[in-house]
């Protein structure tokens, strides 16, 4: 007996959803041949406040990528084409639709991965236009000043590449996008997206608003579905001239590894293990503050400071002034207004976090606060908890939960050097955020830090004129600014003899 249909469209938070991929400006189903029936042609999406099923979503294999990186290609020549005024206006006009549906686009991202949805209102969807602004803005302003040469002319340009394909993650699933599509499509690339496949829904949405706002059919493209048959094949393809992913170390290296077989350029933005220096000339309360925000999107951002090192002398006023902000924090509904913590993602990803934790205890860690699952919420929340006790070398402080744990751990008074060791002590370098009084110290300090992005008494400040990305195995390449271009694009450098044009024809 053949399996009943499902529908095309899901009803989330009250706004219609296509479940199926986008390629070519046409929404596809999965289908399976007989070859390939053993593989479902769905799978479900949960929503993490309450687990209950939101959608039944197109999964993707070898065969819709391979449909999405022609569709992309064929597109190409044309997007290239495009003056970059033009280009510039489309992305304006996606913007304007991600303005118009900012709402809905709240609504089903906080059904879809459980952060809260006054932050997806106030912040995330009004960070989504402003990136695609940003980049259109940034191309028209994109240009090197012709030099010279021994009398010749250098101009450098920024060629489009080719079709690009993105795979972004599930803790900010539209906004991360944004960050990536922004500067592809400005650059005059193709897009093949593959979001995240516990949080495919705003994708989706995104690829409406594309389409309503004039994209040609193949400029944008998603493919929805599971690495392993959907982005392997993607990364995989010689036609693809771009890759960018933000995840995990262990899925960059397969990433690596299959681009690397076509030569094709990566940007990663990995993990992050990031310190929190607190020295004794620092505002306690406002280091406190500091602290608490790491555990915004229950503590699954990559940027947060989980490592937080404090300065001896001063470690029981500030973890006081620490605990007394955590009691103040609501966990429950990301829906209520009230709410100050909401779920993690996913069950095995609440697995993940408390056996962190449960290891962390065994090894003679101690939970000041937290320590385990919400058990009058159930489900995937976990309660905001901090662990004293632990070891430089232990496996809590040296790899990243992405989930509410932080560890605090001291420094001898006055010692720097110390500090510091503490803090590049791991094999991440993403970030770094430093709490002082003192301006010399600051400069002192963040000149050692090995980090992408060291904050000074403030945190996940970002501007999208600055480099952004990750040292060691936090990541390759930086995206921002012209940073982006750089890597969307081929650079050219054009050089023109001297003389005038018609000593050329001569010679």
């Amino acid at each position: 007996m053949a399996p009943p249909e499902l529908p095309d469209t899901a009803t989330v938070a009250g706004v219609p959803v296509d479940t199926r991929h986008w390629i070519g400006g046409t929404r596809v189903a999965s289908v399976r041949d007989a070859a390939d029936s053993a593989t479902a042609a769905t799978f479900t999406d949960h929503s993490p406040i309450d687990g209950a099923p939101l959608a039944e979503i197109a999964r993707g294999g070898p065969g819709e990528a391979r449909a999405a990186v022609a569709a992309a290609l064929e597109a190409f020549p044309g997007w290239a084409a495009t003056p970059p005024a033009e280009r510039a206006r489309s992305l304006h006009a996606v913007a304007d639709g991600v303005e118009a549906r900012a709402d809905e686009l709240a609504r089903v991202e906080t059904a879809d991965n459980g952060a809260l949805l006054r932050s997806h209102r106030r912040g995330v969807m009004p960070r989504v236009a402003h990136n695609l602004r940003s980049f259109a803005e940034r191309l028209l302003a994109l240009g090197h000043d012709d030099f010279d040469t021994r009398g010749h002319t250098n101009h450098v340009s920024w060629d489009p590449a080719g079709p690009a394909v993105l795979i972004t993650p599930w803790n900010a699933p539209l906004m991360l996008a944004s960050w990536k599509i922004a500067p592809a499509l400005a650059a005059g690339n193709t897009v093949i997206l593959k979001p995240a496949e516990w949080t495919p829904l705003t994708a989706s949405l995104f690829a409406d608003i594309t389409h309503d706002a004039g994209l040609p059919p193949g400029v944008f493209n998603v493919v929805q579905g599971y690495g392993p048959e959907a982005g392997a094949p993607l990364v995989a393809d010689p036609r693809v001239r771009r890759v960018s992913f933000t995840g995990s170390v262990p899925t960059a290296r397969r990433i690596a590894a299959a681009a690397a077989e076509n030569l094709v350029p990566c940007s990663f933005e990995l993990g992050g293990k990031s310190p929190l220096l607190v020295f004794a000339d620092a505002d306690l309360e406002h280091a406190a503050d500091l602290a608490v925000e790491q555990y915004d999107n229950a503590g699954q951002v990559c940027l947060a400071a989980t490592r937080i090192l404090v300065e001896q002398s001063v470690r029981d006023v500030f973890l006081g002034h620490f605990l007394d902000r955590v009691r103040e924090l609501r966990q429950g509904d990301p829906r209520d207004e009230v709410t100050g913590i909401g779920p993690n993602i996913h069950p095995r990803h609440i697995d993940r976090v408390d056996g962190f934790v449960r290891r962390a205890l065994e090894a003679g860690a101690k939970a000041v606060i937290g320590g385990g699952p919400n058990t009058e919420l159930g489900g995937t929340y976990y309660l905001p908890t901090l662990l004293t006790d632990v070891a430089q070398d232990s496996e809590i402080v040296q790899e990243e939960v992405f989930g509410p744990v932080l560890t605090l751990q001291t420094f001898p008074e006055g010692d720097e050097d110390e500090a510091v060791r503490l803090a590049n002590g791991t094999r991440f370098g993403l970030a770094a955020t430093l709490a002082t009084g003192d301006r010399a110290r600051a400069e002192r300090i963040a000149a050692r830090l090995v980090a992408g992005t060291v904050w000074v008494n403030c945190f996940f400040v970002r501007d999208l004129s600055a480099p952004f990305g990750g040292s060691r195995q936090s990541g390759v390449g930086r995206e921002g600014g012209d940073w982006s271009f750089d890597f969307y694009c081929d650079l050219k450098n054009t050089v023109t003899a001297p003389g005038g044009w018609e000593g050329a024809r001569r010679g």
